[in-house]
């Protein structure tokens, strides 16, 4: 199911940490830094922190500038952002900040954490997700109950770390503070643990008075079927391919791109390319691959309509062609209808033959658009 964009947020100093251990919360932002981040808030449709940071610093989460809620209102969204938290004991004070300023209020839990809570006076939503906390549900219901579409997520060093260990994170915000603090009992940002192979992409750098704000977006391929972040961004720029295509009566315009699982882009290709009219997306993009690549094996194609597994134009469909070059992962947007071919399933060709495929289907929109000619 679709899950909102997340976006994580956090300011560390140039040591690495999120806090120091004083009584009052170390300040790391600058004032002008400050003022971006209200900008962020007001941007997006909810604010998400751990229940640690709700007990450790009592924030309000606001959106303060009136400016800013009056173009929401005026946009026709809620005056605040939700905010959502999300504890496992539900242990939560409800006396603080959190509850009593803003708008509305969600806090997810466990069965038992829930059944602590509903006891309580607290002024919020409370949601169940069973025996455990589970992000992928917890993002599905923010989506799809609550219709969140845009999500900050503001800590703490807990709740950054498995956001981005599960793969789940869209980008991440992260502002470096000229200071140290030193002080090895000081929480961190990012705890130890297995996470995503690769680099991150640098989008943005930006000086902010004495502090730089420097934008990430994930770049490894999720792993089997379970989708991640980094999945959504290289299956948007399939479709961006798609729209490059020459247009044709015959056939579809499709883009692909071949990405290994650290992260690297292997190639990239659409449909009719380079001038060759009967040329699919899959294997241009494969064709500029050393067939001896060992990344191969790792990699992910990600093709905006699902691999054909019949063609007359060449000997081999494309479904053949990404199991011969020993490809276990795709990931599209689009099920083939029957406009030239009926039946087709590459998909479900490729999962016989032990392909994990993953269907996106919150792309199908944008795969079809270079297509409508087509589909009448």
């Amino acid at each position: 199911m679709p899950f909102p964009h997340v976006l994580l947020s956090a300011a560390v100093s140039l040591d690495g940490y999120l806090d120091d251990t004083g009584p009052e919360r170390l300040l790391l932002s600058s004032p002008a830094d400050f003022d971006r981040v209200d900008e962020v808030r007001a941007s997006v449709d909810a604010i998400l922190v751990g229940a640690g940071t709700i007990r450790a610093d009592n924030p309000r989460l606001l959106v303060n500038s009136p400016e800013r809620r009056a173009a929401r209102v005026a946009a026709g969204k809620p005056e605040y952002p939700l905010k959502v938290t999300v504890s496992g004991s539900g242990d939560l004070d409800p006396a603080a900040k959190f509850w009593h300023t803003g708008g509305e209020k969600v806090v997810y839990t466990t069965a038992e954490g829930a059944r602590r809570l509903r006891a309580t006076d607290l002024a919020a939503d409370v949601v169940a997700l069973g025996p455990g906390l589970d992000w992928r549900a917890l993002l599905e219901h923010l989506h799809d109950v609550r219709g969140v579409r845009r999500l900050m997520v503001e800590g703490g060093g807990t709740v950054h770390t498995q956001l981005l260990r599960d793969g789940l994170a869209d980008e991440l915000h992260l502002v470096l503070a000229p200071l140290f603090v030193g002080d090895p009992n000081a929480p961190r940002l990012f705890g130890p643990g297995p996470y995503q192979g690769g680099r991150l992409r640098l989008v943005e750098t930006r000086a902010i008075g004495d502090v730089v704000l420097m934008r990430y977006e994930p770049t490894a391929p999720g792993v089997g079927g379970l989708p991640s972040a980094a999945d959504r961004h290289w299956l948007a720029l399939a479709c961006e391919l798609a729209a490059q295509c020459p247009p044709s009566k015959t056939a579809f315009s499709v883009g692909a791109v071949v990405v290994a699982d650290d992260g690297t882009e292997l190639a990239r290709g659409y449909s009719r390319e380079a001038g060759d009219p009967v040329v699919h997306a899959e294997e241009a993009a494969l064709a500029k691959i050393d067939p001896g690549d060992p990344r191969l094996a790792g990699a992910t194609v990600y093709s905006s309509l699902e691999p054909c597994v019949r063609r007359a134009s060449r000997p081999r469909p494309c479904a053949r062609l990404i199991l011969d070059a020993g490809v276990r992962r795709v990931v599209t947007a689009w099920r083939e209808p029957d406009t030239f071919v009926a039946g087709a399933d590459g998909s479900g060709a490729l999962a016989r033959a032990g392909v994990d495929v993953v269907v996106l289907p919150e792309y199908e929109g944008a795969a079809k658009a270079p297509n409508g000619h087509l589909l009448g």
